[in-house]
């Protein structure tokens, strides 16, 4: 893996060759990615979310574009844990570049048995918990409720031997006495490694021929370019409020929502991320990865920086 002084990144004593990382969902289950780009250029593939069980998804449409991004309300279509140990598990240590895993589920038990699975597999040495998804005792989404959230970061991270652990958080709080700070709080302390900010906003479209919804679930999660600023001011938040704090030894973010150029990528570094993930980019210019990161390093070393980690949440407010 090619290696670069200025850009290599840092997420909880995992190195990555550069800040910039394909989100999960948006680059197949692995590595399929590598037909259209170079993934050795890259700092990170998080693979697709898994569940226990095999999932169809939501029936189609699941996707569609907006003016300013994309709806998607895919179902977390994945095959299962089994397949997953089966066909892709013996295919990730060969990929060149850094593979992140996806956790998703409907109980703490579910959660855990796939962590732990990921955490035998050779090359993964980090994994990302998708706490957007209901909790079938309770209906709320684990990343909404404060005792829920704790109770499946606590039980995932005891589960885990060596691998590092990030939760992405929803955007959404509103309407819950909680902030995003607050849930960021409880997933750290929880034992939570790092933080990624943040999933998609929950958005609906119609069709004004039709009168009826365009996603056949009705909503979906809007992402790209139209959540970009939401989410620079949430790792801001994040950041500035305790992540960065010694008591908290620099807790690393992850950022994630609508990053189509250098530039995006280098807000969130000045809002706090140590990382950039790219998600509905890659469906506009699956070589998009490739171009923030030739963008980034120029930015660097422009700013008279030996390594990008020294901008990471220097924005001057």
């Amino acid at each position: 893996m090619p290696q670069n002084a200025r850009l290599t990144t840092n997420l909880a004593g995992v190195t990555l060759s550069t800040p910039v990382v394909l989100a999960a969902g948006t680059a197949g289950m692995l590595d399929e990615m590598s037909d259209v780009t170079n993934l050795a250029g890259i700092g990170a593939i998080v693979a697709k979310s898994i569940t226990k069980e095999p999932r169809a998804g939501n029936a189609y449409p699941r996707i569609t574009f907006t003016r300013a991004g994309m709806l998607n309300a895919i179902g977390l279509a994945n095959p299962g844990l089994e397949a997953f140990k089966r066909d892709i598990a013996p295919k990730v240590a060969s990929v060149p570049t850094t593979v992140i895993g996806s956790i998703a589920g409907d109980t703490i038990e579910d959660y855990v048995a796939i962590a732990q699975a990921m955490d035998a597999i050779e090359g993964i040495n980090l994994v990302e918990l998708n706490v957007s998804c209901p909790n079938v005792h309770s209906g709320l989404e684990f990343g909404a409720d404060p005792a829920a959230l704790a109770e499946l970061v606590g039980a995932v991270s005891e589960s885990l031997n060596s691998t590092k652990l990030f939760v992405k958080l929803s955007p959404i709080t509103v309407g819950t006495p909680n902030t995003i700070v607050d849930l960021a709080m409880v997933a750290i302390d929880a034992g939570g490694d790092g933080i990624t900010l943040t999933n998609t906003v929950p958005a609906m479209g119609i069709d004004v021929h039709t009168r009826k919804p365009i996603l056949s679930n009705t909503t979906g999660g809007l992402s790209g370019p139209a959540i970009h600023p939401i989410v620079v001011r949430l790792v801001h938040l994040v950041y500035s409020q305790f992540a960065h704090e010694p008591t908290y030894a620099g807790i690393p973010i992850m950022a994630a929502g609508g990053v189509t150029r250098w530039q995006d990528a280098a807000e969130f570094i000045l809002a706090g991320a140590s990382a950039v993930q790219i998600g509905a980019g890659n469906f506009a210019d699956p070589r998009m990865s490739l171009k923030v990161t030739k963008g980034l390093d120029k930015w660097v070393a422009k700013m008279g920086c030996a390594n990008i980690s020294e901008l990471v949440g220097t924005v001057i407010v």
